[in-house]
């Protein structure tokens, strides 16, 4: 298989921690492909009409991207499970996964008003309001996070969006949350967190 990746994106980032977690980063062909809003990448567009990264390229030539479908379909080949069988983990660990997606974007959303747009366009309050759904996420964070048993896909997409957000410095979600904190802290330990550090700057050309 044959993994589109970007090395300073929180979503292609789930996606090969969650290849590590279940097993499966051996068998990825990595590639990094720079994209953005403002910056086309043909390759990556010819096989997502997004333009967007994480991309698979299955062993039988499907495509598939977003990194939710990516990452349901690597737990389908696991050997490791990511998404629980038992209800209550799995609503537990897919919810996780929502609020983790909904974090990554709110911080990319104001990260565009506080450094990439142009000045004289960028919205001070747009930014302040997309800051308060992450911390008011984070808040709901710290009491949902659970014990440090085997990770499951919500565990991963809460690690790795949290890791872009203290990366691009949006907010300081460690501030009066111990118990996050500490989660966090200990989960970035892992083989996994460590193998698929983030690096690099957006370029829009």
């Amino acid at each position: 298989m044959k993994l589109l990746y970007q090395t300073h994106s929180p979503y292609a980032r789930k996606v090969l921690v969650a290849a590590h977690e279940a097993g499966l980063a051996a068998g990825l062909d990595v590639v990094h492909h720079e994209t953005s809003p403002l910056l086309a990448n043909d390759e990556v567009s010819a096989l997502n009409p997004l333009g967007k990264v994480p991309v698979l390229l299955c062993d039988d030539g499907f495509v598939l991207f977003d990194s939710d479908v990516i990452c349901e379909y690597l737990d389908g080949r696991a050997r490791v499970r990511l998404i629980p069988d038992d209800p209550q983990r799995r609503w537990r660990a897919l919810r996780a996964q929502a609020i983790a997606q909904g974090i990554a974007d709110a911080g990319i959303g104001a990260r565009w008003e506080s450094e990439r747009r142009p000045p004289p366009l960028r919205w001070d309050a747009m930014r302040e309001g997309l800051l308060r759904k992450i911390a008011l996420a984070c808040d709901f964070l710290e009491n949902d996070r659970g014990d440090d048993g085997p990770p499951d896909i919500g565990d991963i997409a809460v690690a790795t969006a949290l890791s872009w957000i203290e990366f691009r410095d949006v907010l300081a979600f460690r501030d009066g949350r111990p118990r996050l904190a500490a989660w966090y802290e200990r989960f970035c330990e892992r083989p996994s967190m460590r193998a698929t550090a983030l690096s690099g700057d957006t370029r829009d050309r």
